[in-house]
């Protein structure tokens, strides 16, 4: 596996601002793209909220009024954000890392994987569904797979913002009031970690990312002050 520069990682322990989020992803990922600031990958919380994807349907919108919602411009269709999840912002060179799309949202797949891995799930992406799922089927039942982790990134000259989302222990009913990922099948679900009876803390699963990352990407991270931390 190819060595790459050190990456920044920045950690926010209060919930941070969604649009307060996205104006610092994009003046870094400018900044990137010009030379004057290191990569970032930022671990936060969001307060409860609904983005919608560049592919989302308004009639999977279910409750409007129930969180705000918000235009994310990344890929991908309705999700939820809110406290309990850990939502991983990635900023990084992709034409440095070769310029491949594909491989990178591979890469984001892989990330979340061998993180899960560390608590024993058996995690994976499934053709045609985004994100990384678990199979929840009962032997004698029907099929049953639930998703526990998002994907939605969006490049700008080559340089990535948005990321990945983790179920740690969000308010699993939050989801109802969207068809997340535009899934409406009965069979496929969301989970998170303590929903699967693994109570890990937010500060487990990000030891574990942190790893993961560092494995799948090539980067080791190098802590920084976070660039946002509360909800004003």
């Amino acid at each position: 596996m190819q060595n790459f520069p050190a990456v920044e990682w920045a950690v926010s322990d209060a919930p941070v601002p969604y649009e307060a989020a996205v104006a610092l992803m994009e003046a870094r990922a400018r900044a990137i793209r010009e030379g004057e600031a290191s990569e970032l990958v930022w671990f936060l919380e969001h307060p409860p909220l609904y983005t919608s994807g560049t592919s989302a349907k308004p009639e999977d919108l279910k409750d409007a009024a129930r969180f705000p919602v918000f235009e994310a411009g990344r890929g991908g269709q309705y999700t939820y954000h809110g406290p309990g999840q850990r939502v991983a912002y990635v900023m990084l060179d992709v034409a440095a890392r070769g310029r491949d799309v594909r491989a990178f949202v591979q890469n984001l797949e892989a990330w979340i994987i061998a993180a899960l891995a560390a608590f024993d799930v058996d995690a994976g992406p499934r053709d045609g569904r985004v994100g990384v799922w678990v199979d929840r089927t009962q032997a004698g039942s029907p099929l049953r797979e639930d998703k526990i982790a998002a994907i939605g990134v969006r490049l700008k000259r080559w340089v990535s913002f948005h990321g990945i989302s983790l179920n740690v222990e969000p308010d699993l009913e939050h989801f109802s009031g969207i068809t997340p990922c535009g899934i409406a099948d009965p069979r496929y679900g969301v989970t998170s970690l303590v929903d699967l009876g693994i109570p890990a803390s937010m500060g487990d699963v990000d030891i574990a990312l942190r790893d993961a990352f560092e494995a799948v990407f090539g980067s080791q991270l190098v802590v920084v002050p976070s660039p946002l931390q509360t909800v004003p």
